[in-house]
Parts: structure tokens; sequence; C-alpha cells
């Protein structure tokens, strides 16, 4: 019917195999398998965004569950890029966040006691709305400048809480991404915890050449071709 051979048959069956497209079974047949949805956030980390933005770009509707605003001792990690006292008791923001109605992230957020956040019960409409963090400081006027992030990855159980909000089954590899937020003066405002479960987020980073400019791809010709030696013909 395709008019192509077996051998190109079953390469093609292979690969569709390998992709999760189609699933074959032994003595039963071959089946189209579960079509792969796209994953809720796709980022680049030469800009800064909120995670908000990216979402509405691919269309994704963005919900919040098991949200968690708490006031407790900063802890050693994050003082230190606050340049505060470990003791110091900063508001901790936690919840895990929907795409499609679906876990996608964990989230965890301190700002910096400097700043004055909205009250609980704003928040918690802020993420109804599917607003971050970010969003919030933005709008408060904020002067963010930039943000340094670190891409850790890391395993998670059925067993641990975490494991449970994602409703994994088995052990299985996610995405941490932990940030700091810096205002125009260098200071950080803001440290995150960002876990992003199975489909949740695809990274990818755009690299260049540190070079002051194009290399010539022709150095020795100009518009017209290679250059002419003088009193000679070209060869």
């Amino acid at each position: 019917m395709l008019g192509v051979s077996r051998g190109t048959l079953r390469t093609a069956l292979q690969r569709l195999e390998q992709s999760g497209e189609i699933v074959r079974r032994q003595g039963s047949g071959t089946f189209v398998g579960r079509v792969a949805t796209p994953t809720a956030f796709v980022e680049g980390l030469e800009r800064l965004e909120p995670y908000s933005m990216l979402a509405r770009r691919r269309g994704v509707k963005l919900g919040v569950r098991d949200v968690a605003i708490e006031d407790r001792p900063i802890g050693p990690d994050v003082a230190v890029k606050f340049e505060l006292d470990p003791d110091t008791v900063v508001s901790h923001v936690s919840r895990l966040v929907l795409a499609g109605g679906e876990p996608a992230a964990h989230m965890t957020d301190v700002v910096h006691p400097s700043i004055a956040l909205p009250s609980a019960s704003a928040l918690r409409r802020a993420f109804e709305r599917g607003e971050m963090i970010l969003d919030v400081l933005i709008g408060q006027g904020v002067p963010i400048a930039f943000a340094t992030t670190r891409v850790l990855p890391r395993l998670i159980t059925p067993r641990e809480n975490i494991g449970r909000l994602f409703g994994v089954t088995r052990t299985t590899a996610v995405l941490e991404l932990e940030e700091t937020i810096h205002v125009t003066s260098g200071e950080v405002v803001h440290h995150s915890s960002d876990l992003f479960g199975p489909g949740g987020m695809d990274l990818h980073v755009v690299r260049a050449l540190d070079v002051e400019r194009p290399a010539q791809v022709n150095p020795a010709g100009g518009e017209n071709g290679p250059a002419r030696r003088s009193g000679g013909r070209a060869r």
C-alpha cells in the first residue's frame, strides 16, 4: 500500500515505538500510544520573565493548590544571599502550580523583609489568577534587574510529600530551578526554589561565540569573488 520495503517500514515502526507514539505487543498487534502533551513552560535562561507570561504564550491556563504562607526563620543558606541573620523570621510562600488542571511545579518563595508583600488573601487571589511572586514584585514597582539561576537534577519518590503532590508512583527524575533575583543596586530581594514535575518544564539555553564581529566567509575576496593577483590570470 505504501510502496516501501519491509525494512523501511520496520525502521519507521521502531522509531514510532521509541517515541511512544505506538505500542507493539507480541501476539496482540500494534496500537496507538499515548499522545505526548506539551510541557507547561518553555524557558530560555537568557531572559527573565514570570512563568505566567510563558504559560500565556503557550495558551496554558494556570491554577494553584495547597497554598501555604508561613513565617519562620530564613535559615543559613538563604540568609547568606540576603545578608541577614539566619534566625531572621520571614514569610515563606509555597504552593503547587497547576497547568491545565495538572500538577506542573511546586514553588517556594522567600522575599526580603524590606519589601512588604500583599496580605495572604491578596496573594492567594493573585495565585488563583495564575500570577507569580515576580508578577507581584513588578506590580509593586520593585526595580527588578536580573536573576542568577541554578539548574539541579533531583529524584522524588511516592513516599515523600512532594512525590504525593505530583502523584508519582515510582522514583521519578524532576528538575529544580533555584533562583535569586536582584534589583538594580545588585541586592538580592527574592529567592525561589521551583520543582518542575514530569512534563512541567522544557528548558533551553541559547549560546553564542564571544566574537567582536562575524568572521569573513571569504577573507581573500571581495563582493565579486576571489581576489586576482596583479599581473596574472585568475586560476
